[in-house]
């Protein structure tokens, strides 16, 4: 799923649930910033003082990054999370929607509601719960299950897909580019393009094994929206039982289907404004407000607020001062909550669940 529905639905479903805007605002913002959080390593403080992080996102399409041993690090707990099912790792390994597995990390990843990144924990919960329906299917390791062959859609012209997929490597040299191409198809969704993110999307396609899979991704959303919701009321009411606890009303996921139905710009930032658009002009039921701006990077952003490092990197020419500010900060309470739940998926839940990646 792209920012339209990892924050803006997110928000959505949050606030309808019953968190006040800036707790919503906290928990949309970490489930979004899960696509974003792109930098890793230690973090130093101009008097010694040092922070360890662990990046939840990579470009799929960094060639650097592709071939990297840390791929199961990322891809696997943040975007792929296996889902348990068949004799194999590698069938095991493949992501399913609402899975036993996937069930058991929400209810760890609820279980403590007044820890001091509870909403930052709850964030990074959804995006990863969600992302079970979008990425279905697919595998965070290499896999013939990742492989898309007679790819077809009405949305976009799939005739062109690989031609798509060299573009994303442009800068990788001819000698690396075939071998490259090669490792896209078989990880994650690289070889399926940005179907499985799009809310609309209809399509097909024959995986590595010869298994035809078809996908009508807009009844898979709004099942994820509803689900999503009682996993905030869970969060509020202190129940790890999601499951029991209440959908979203019809309304909402009429009015939900519909706007993530019509909303067809492929542009996932012009979707987010569509979809905040719709919210201030109470096109959703039982909601009319300005949803806050999302800031990933640069001035604004959760970083900068702790750090007051504008650059992506930490290449400015001072290292930050470490101070109270960065204790009680929204980024620090992220990173802490990535950690968690990284430490949480790959030693706890999948092993208790057959699986054992990392």
């Amino acid at each position: 799923m792209n920012i339209d529905f990892h924050y803006g639905v997110i928000y959505i479903v949050a606030r309808i649930a019953g968190l006040d805007v800036p707790a919503a605002t906290t928990v949309a913002h970490a489930c979004q910033y899960i696509d974003d959080s792109t930098v890793d390593g230690v973090l130093y403080f101009s008097g010694g003082e040092s922070y360890s992080r662990v990046a939840s996102a990579h470009s799929l399409f960094d060639y650097q990054n592709v071939f990297a041993a840390r791929d199961k690090l990322v891809w696997v707990p943040f975007h792929f999370l296996p889902g348990g099912e068949g004799e194999t790792l590698e069938d095991k390994s493949v992501c399913r929607p609402n899975s036993l597995i996937a069930q058991a990390m929400v209810r760890e990843g609820i279980r403590d509601p007044h820890a001091e990144n509870a909403l930052h924990r709850l964030g990074v919960t959804l995006h990863v719960y969600i992302d079970t329906w979008a990425h279905q299917g697919f595998s965070g390791t290499i896999s013939k299950h990742n492989q898309v062959h007679n790819l077809s859609s009405h949305h976009i012209d799939t005739n062109s897909w690989l031609t798509q997929l060299e573009s994303f490597t442009e800068d990788v040299s001819n000698r690396i580019k075939s071998e490259t191409i090669d490792h896209l198809e078989r990880l994650g969704h690289g070889a399926a393009l940005h179907l499985p993110d799009l809310p609309w999307a209809n399509w097909q396609y024959t995986n590595g094994h010869g298994l035809k899979i078809e996908r009508d991704n807009l009844p898979q959303f709004i099942e994820a929206a509803d689900m999503a919701h009682r996993v905030v009321r869970g969060f509020l009411r202190g129940n790890a039982n999601f499951m029991e606890e209440e959908g979203l009303p019809e309304s909402i996921k009429h009015a939900l289907e519909e706007l993530l139905g019509s909303n067809r710009d492929e542009n996932a930032n012009n979707r987010l404004h569509s979809v905040m658009s719709a919210v201030a002009s109470g096109a959703i039921p039982m909601l009319r407000e300005p949803v806050p701006e999302y800031i990933a990077k640069g001035v604004g952003s959760w970083k900068y607020q702790a750090t007051g490092i504008t650059s992506d990197k930490d290449d400015g020419p001072t290292k930050p001062a470490w101070s109270e500010k960065f204790e009680s900060s929204d980024y620090r309470k992220f990173h802490d909550a990535v950690k968690e739940h990284l430490f949480m998926v790959t030693q706890t839940v999948l092993p208790a669940h057959g699986v054992r990646l990392v």
